[in-house]
C-alpha cells in the first residue's frame, strides 16, 4: 500500500485530518465492502458516481468492444483507486471492475471526494501525485504496446504486477492469475503466453514455487532488444 503523508492540518473543530484514517474507515459518503473473488464492483456504462480506494486485495479493469472483443487494460491492488475519472466529468464507467481475490474495498461518494480534495491538503497533495503517476504509467503501457515484442510486454507485466519499480521491496509472487488473463493484458494468444511462461521458466526467470515467483532476472527480457517479433 502506498505510503501517505503525516497529517498535521486541523479541521474547524481542532482535530487532525490524517489521510490513513480516511482512507481505512467508514464516515460520511464512505462505506466498505468486503468483496470475494468475481464480485463485480461496477459495470461498463454504469453511471460513474463514486471513486473506489483498495484497501486489500486486488481488482482486474476489463473493457468490451461493441463487437464483443474483450481486453484486460490494468490489475490493481492494494493502496490503487479507480473510478477517479468522475471527478474531472466522466459520467458513464468506460470499464467493468471485478475482483480477482477477495477484497476490502472503500467507496467514496464523488461529491465527499471533491470536497477532501478541496479542503485537506494534505489528502491532495498524495492523491494529485498518484493521479499524475497512473498517467505517466498508462504512456508507457502504450509505448510497450507499440513497440515491444510480446515476450517483452509479457515480461514487463509480471514484473509490474510484482511490483518492481515501485517504492518498497517486490512483492516477488504474483498474485493468482490466469494465462488466460495475461494474454488480455498482454495483447497476444493464450499459447504464446504458454510458450513464453514455460521459456522463462526453464531460464529461471520465474518459478511456481509457492504460487507464481517472479525474479529479477526477468528484466533481462524486458531490456533485450527483438525487433523482430511484435506478435
Amino acid at each position: 500500500m502506498s505510503t501517505l503523508p503525516k497529517a498535521t492540518k486541523k479541521d474547524k473543530k481542532g482535530v487532525s485530518f490524517d489521510p490513513q484514517v480516511f482512507l481505512a474507515t467508514v464516515g460520511l459518503a464512505r462505506t466498505i465492502t468486503q468483496c470475494p473473488k468475481d464480485y463485480k464492483l461496477f459495470s461498463q456504462g454504469d453511471p460513474a458516481e463514486s471513486v473506489f480506494y483498495i484497501q486489500q486485495g486486488r481488482v482486474k479493469l476489463k473493457v468490451r468492444s461493441k463487437q464483443g472483443k474483450e481486453a484486460v487494460i490494468a490489475i490493481l491492488g492494494a493502496g490503487d483507486f479507480l473510478g477517479e475519472a468522475c471527478l474531472i466529468g466522466q459520467t458513464f464507467c468506460l470499464a467493468t471492475a471485478t475482483a480477482i481475490a477477495p477484497s476490502s474495498i472503500l467507496r467514496i461518494e464523488k461529491n465527499e471526494m471533491l470536497r477532501v480534495l478541496h479542503e485537506e491538503r494534505t489528502f491532495s497533495d498524495f492523491f494529485i501525485p498518484y493521479v499524475l503517476s497512473r498517467n505517466v504509467r498508462a504512456q508507457e503501457d502504450l509505448v510497450d504496446q507499440l513497440f515491444n515484442s510480446s515476450e517483452q510486454r509479457l515480461a514487463r507485466t509480471l514484473l509490474l504486477l510484482a511490483n518492481y519499480g515501485k517504492e518498497g521491496t517486490p512483492q516477488t509472487v504474483v498474485p493468482e492469475i490466469n494465462q488466460e488473463t495475461l494474454a488480455g493484458m498482454v495483447g497476444t494468444t493464450r499459447s504464446r503466453v504458454n510458450f513464453f511462461m514455460n521459456k522463462f521458466k526453464k531460464l529461471g526467470f520465474i518459478d511456481y514455487k509457492d504460487g507464481l515467483r517472479v525474479h529479477r532476472s526477468l528484466l533481462n527480457i524486458v531490456l533485450h532488444d527483438q525487433p523482430a517479433d511484435r506478435g
